[in-house]
């Protein structure tokens, strides 16, 4: 692991997060009229919090709790037809008209890709902590004493300062381990 995490790291993907969330949310919503869809938004909305688990700003979570809950949501969705006569998958789609939107549709297509899109979030985040990345999540103590990455680069750090024998600067200790850098 690095002694510190970059700020360019952590800025840009700080900055580019909130855009990243809103294409999710435009695939997850325009999936059955254009490209998209569960499967898409799930795959943009883990590429986040991979993003957001490796810079260092939270822990992956449980995806095992997403990868369940994901599979009894499709699953019902799926299967309820059966209860009133129709068939399997068979969507609903309701209509209503709103004043300023006009006529809005949705339907229980839009169930099964939230519970697909948590499936595919909840995979990632598997993956994540099978491949051990949460030693990379600050955690909140941490969080609160690391520098803001736009003035990281302002500020000396206390390695930097005093650089150990034969080491560039800023590769000495861990301030918060005592483990000597790379």
């Amino acid at each position: 692991m690095t002694e510190t995490l970059s700020p360019i790291i952590r800025l840009g993907t700080r900055a580019a997060s909130p855009f990243a969330v809103i294409v999710g949310f435009y695939l997850l919503f325009a999936g059955h009229n254009s490209p998209g869809g569960g499967f898409a938004a799930g795959l943009v909305f883990g590429a986040v919090l991979a993003l957001r688990t490796i810079a260092g700003f939270q822990p992956a979570g449980n995806g095992l709790t997403l990868l369940a809950a994901g599979a009894v949501i499709s699953a019902s969705v799926a299967l309820m037809p059966l209860a009133w006569g129709d068939v399997l998958f068979d969507q609903q789609v309701i209509s209503t008209e709103l004043p300023l939107l006009g006529e809005i549709k949705t339907g229980s297509a839009l169930l099964f890709d939230l519970g697909v899109t948590s499936m595919v979030v909840g995979t990632v985040v598997a993956v994540l902590d099978g491949l051990g990345v949460a030693e990379f999540a600050a955690s909140p103590a941490e969080a609160a004493a690391s520098p803001d990455p736009a003035t990281a680069g302002e500020a000396g750090t206390a390695a930097e300062a005093a650089p150990e024998a034969g080491r560039p600067a800023g590769h000495g200790r861990r301030p918060d381990s005592g483990e000597a850098g790379p």
